[in-house]
């Protein structure tokens, strides 16, 4: 690995280097748009599969398929499974909620949030209070909270061009809301959909009680963005006004599931695998398309890209789908642990959980010599438009992963929409474009071909 660096270090892109580079490169983008199996792959997981949240039965035909058409591709030399126990939370019956303000009631659209409980099976109605973030509960205590359903109503920030860091700015409400509620007496809480639109789609994503007793529990439910709005409006005018949800989701013993690997032996340092991967898994209200269907197909057409170009890898190279990010990260933690088990020297990770819109580049996550060499990289990415070469998250799946002198690099396209569709109903095929996600597999394969030629 020392040479590794060195190398990183020394990486000038001279004049051969950097001609062979370009000419590889245009081989990849050239075979990606004109070759790709992606977009057909994500049709099938989108249309004939659907929805494959951790521990159904969909999930488990995701399994399969995938599994099947990276054995039928011809581009690996080894497909299996890789075994993991995972959650099994399951929604139940649709959610209903409405406004109750004086002798008027006004449905609103809701969804139970991932690994929330049940309300009782009547429903459960009681006075809102609105806050609009976790500290503000503090100040109004057990006093003004104690009976009440908690409205968290903190929008994601506009102001921010990047909207992972909107996100990243409010999500803690949908994360451990409801934990925090409930000790101060609170019977349920309804969160403002993580989503910049104002729409009709709540926005599902998981949540937690952490430490607390089972028998304090309350009920946890997104709004979509027009139902937020409206309450938060009524609200104003009617302190005193009531709400109403009901849901029937129920959390059951895990069951087994599996991550997909297919490999790709290295021709000359078999000993040191690459990986690139997204996950398997997805919520249970649209058909899991951008997150991560998209991540998904692109990681298995890098491999795809491989073989139709003629490349062989000269470390050894999976292509890996995680099962169970959504709500847990426990095909992440397993895939490290058998990892660690077999005392495999892992050199590079990417992952592919940004949704299939257009490439803008990676974030990094490695050492200050290895975000050097990255952006070294970046004029031959520079004529596919991809630009975005910095220090940062890497991403769910790949975190756990330890090897030393491991870089890992997360796939970055175009933000702008991906909340319009994140955990909604809306995240669906027809929201997909296909040159949009052949150009993010070629640019993913293009960075782990840099690699490769790097990694010895």
């Amino acid at each position: 690995m020392k040479k590794f660096l060195l190398l990183m270090l020394m990486f000038p892109l001279l004049s051969t280097a950097q001609t062979d580079h370009e000419s590889t490169f245009r081989k990849i983008y050239d075979s990606a748009l004109t070759q790709s199996k992606c977009y057909a792959w994500l049709d099938d997981l989108s249309n004939k599969i659907g929805a494959r949240l951790s521990g159904s039965e969909n999930a488990e035909k995701a399994v399969l398929y995938t599994k099947t058409q990276m054995e039928q591709s011809g581009c690996f030399d080894k497909v299996w499974l890789q075994e993991v126990m995972v959650p099994k939370w399951v929604r139940g019956e649709k959610e209903t909620a409405f406004i109750r303000d004086g002798k008027k009631k006004t449905a609103v659209p809701i969804c139970a949030l991932g690994s929330s409980v049940a309300t009782p099976k009547v429903g459960l109605e009681a006075e809102v209070v609105e806050v609009h973030s976790i500290a503000e509960l503090e100040t109004l205590g057990t006093q003004r909270l104690k009976g009440k359903i908690v409205f968290f109503n903190r929008p994601m920030d506009p102001k921010h061009v990047d909207t992972f860091t909107s996100y990243g700015g409010c999500v803690d409400q949908r994360g451990k809301g409801a934990r925090e509620a409930a000790k101060f007496g609170a019977v349920g809480v309804i969160v403002r959909s993580m989503t910049l639109r104002l729409d009709d789609y709540p926005h599902a994503g998981n949540m937690g009680y952490g430490d607390l007793p089972r028998d304090q529990y309350i009920p946890a439910a997104a709004i979509s963005t027009n139902g937020a709005e409206l309450l938060s409006k009524t609200l104003k005018a009617n302190p005193k006004l009531r709400f109403f949800f009901k849901q029937s989701c129920e959390t059951f013993p895990d069951v087994l599931s599996y991550n997909v690997i297919g490999e790709i032996t290295g021709s000359t340092h078999p000993q040191n695998i690459m990986v690139v991967g997204g996950h398997l898994d997805s919520w249970d209200i649209g058909d899991g398309s951008h997150d991560d269907g998209a991540g998904v197909v692109q990681s298995m057409e890098v491999a795809h890209i491989f073989k139709n170009i003629g490349y062989q890898p000269q470390n050894t190279l999976r292509v890996v789908l995680f099962m169970n990010e959504e709500n847990g990260g426990r095909g992440g933690d397993q895939y490290q642990a058998e990892a660690a088990r077999k005392k495999e020297h892992h050199i590079f990770a990417l992952e592919s959980d940004c949704g299939g819109f257009s490439p803008r580049g990676f974030t990094f996550d490695g050492s200050a010599a290895q975000l050097e060499w990255a952006k070294q990289t970046q004029s031959l990415f520079e004529p596919y438009l991809v630009h975005v070469f910095k220090k940062g998250y890497a991403g769910v799946d790949i975190a756990p992963l330890k090897s030393p002198n491991l870089l890992k690099a997360g796939f970055r396209p175009d933000t702008q929409r991906y909340f319009d569709h994140h955990h909604a109903a809306t995240d669906t095929f027809a929201a997909v474009n296909k040159r949009e996600l052949e150009l993010g597999a070629a640019t993913m394969a293009a960075l782990v071909y840099l690699v490769d030629q790097q990694g010895q």
